[in-house]
């Protein structure tokens, strides 16, 4: 079994604890890797006493131990669960609550879950408001003190990377008694830190930037506090078998270890195509909180360090036949959903959301990669000349 090293390590820069993956070592082998363990059921001794302190592996494997250490580290919360997918984490976090509860939800978010929230939310027994969270003005009259138990918000919020403030909505949740949860799967623990704004949870849809290589599909919930809420939210990822695999978890630290270079070097190439095509004339405009014009980008600048995240969006002339246009002569940039991997992504959010969906129809959403930005950049301008 993997533990830490003898020498205490503090003060540390994050990055460092990242990619030393909390410096831990194997204790028999002195492997820098930790070892997979796939048992799935734990001996008992003579005296029918649990040999490790482990009986079954749904709540909780070995392996699972050192990437949930590690992600409550650079969240900066007391601990941390993986869970099977993004959509399982969030789901558990809101079934957490109880029936008749009222929760606050952004009208911009993951679609995925937006629809999980107005149907299967609302028949489960929730009462659901969904609200312009950039105004803060919005969520505070949406909040009813006394019964709304949670606000969930997603900055940057996809597809539009509106900017919500999240020390501002945690100022407002604590006077109504509710408890906050930011999905930060796009900025991550890189660029910003929710817990030290005032959230009690963050989610990641760690298939994303935490893994990084688009070959595993995980998430997350880190908790501020070990209190009796988040000892329900593990006790119903244990009951509802919504844990990751351990191979999975394997892969996900192997992830995380390169985090900080990822996001940082994706940040940076981001931010140079928003500039480059901002104000381009086949282009209606670019969403990115990195650009000075964004409505959000002052809220952004305060509370993400570093960078503005490695996804904006591109509206293109044309509607969606401009936009579906431009995607289908893009050479680099890979025609697929999902965000957060080493290679460049171009979505068309409308299709993939389906009829009903908000999102503009001529919207591009792009996931900046690891490729040379400039390459990236000739790509779109050469498919932009098919407008």
């Amino acid at each position: 079994m993997s533990k830490k090293p003898p020498t205490p390590r503090t003060n540390l820069h994050p990055q460092t604890i990242a990619a030393q993956g909390l410096g831990w070592i194997d204790a028999e082998t002195g492997a820098v890797v930790p070892p997979i363990h796939n048992a799935t059921t734990y001996a008992r001794d003579e005296s029918y006493e649990l040999i490790g302190g482990r009986s079954y592996a749904r709540p909780n494997n070995p392996t699972l131990e050192q990437p949930e250490q590690l992600l409550a580290a650079l969240e900066g919360g007391e601990a941390a669960a993986l869970f099977a997918s993004g959509m399982a984490s969030a789901v558990t976090l809101f079934q957490s609550l109880s029936p008749g509860d009222h929760v606050v939800a952004p009208r911009s978010m993951y679609w995925g879950l937006r629809d999980w929230l107005t149907g299967e939310g609302r028949r489960w027994g929730l009462a659901v408001d969904l609200v312009d969270s950039t105004v803060l003005e919005a969520v505070a009259s949406a909040v009813q003190p006394g019964r709304t138990k949670l606000i969930w918000i997603e900055t940057p919020a996809n597809p539009d990377w509106g900017v919500t403030d999240i020390a501002g909505v945690a100022a407002i949740a604590r006077r109504a008694g509710a408890k906050l949860a930011v999905d930060n799967t796009v900025p991550t623990p890189v660029l910003t830190r929710p817990l030290a704004l005032g959230a009690d949870f963050v989610m990641h849809s760690a298939t994303k930037y935490l893994n990084g290589h688009t070959d595993l599909l995980a998430g997350a919930l880190v908790a501020a506090r070990q209190d009796d809420h988040w000892q329900r939210i593990l006790a119903l990822r244990g009951s509802g078998g919504a844990v990751l695999g351990a191979f999975e978890a394997w892969l996900l630290l192997r992830g995380m270890r390169t985090l900080f270079v990822r996001v940082r070097h994706a940040s940076v190439s981001a931010l140079e195509i928003a500039r480059h095509f901002d104000g381009h004339p086949k282009l209606v405009e670019v969403l990115y909180p990195g650009l000075e014009r964004h409505p959000g980008h002052a809220v952004a600048a305060r509370q993400m360090e570093g960078g503005f995240g490695a996804m904006l969006s591109l509206r293109v002339k044309g509607g969606a036949e401009g936009a579906l246009k431009v995607a289908a002569r893009c050479h680099l940039w890979v025609r697929a959903t999902s965000l957060g991997g080493t290679e460049s992504l171009l979505e068309h959010r409308a299709s993939v959301e389906g009829p009903s969906s908000p999102v503009q129809k001529d919207l591009l959403r792009l996931s900046v990669g690891l490729e040379e930005p400039g390459d990236l950049i000739e790509d779109l301008e050469q498919a932009l000349q098919a407008l």
